[in-house]
């Protein structure tokens, strides 16, 4: 468990790489866009 341990969240980290433990995550950031952009749309009016 450490920065060499590719299996741990902190070894992908510093491996860069993903994986289950760190996944890249693209389904929240799509998510926080959609709401992003609903919030500027409210604003505009």
């Amino acid at each position: 468990m450490g920065k060499g341990d590719k299996r741990s969240r902190r070894g992908k980290i510093f491996a860069g790489s993903f994986g289950k433990s760190r996944p890249k995550g693209k389904k929240k950031n799509t998510a926080a866009n959609d709401g992003a952009s609903s919030k500027s749309e409210k604003k505009s009016k």
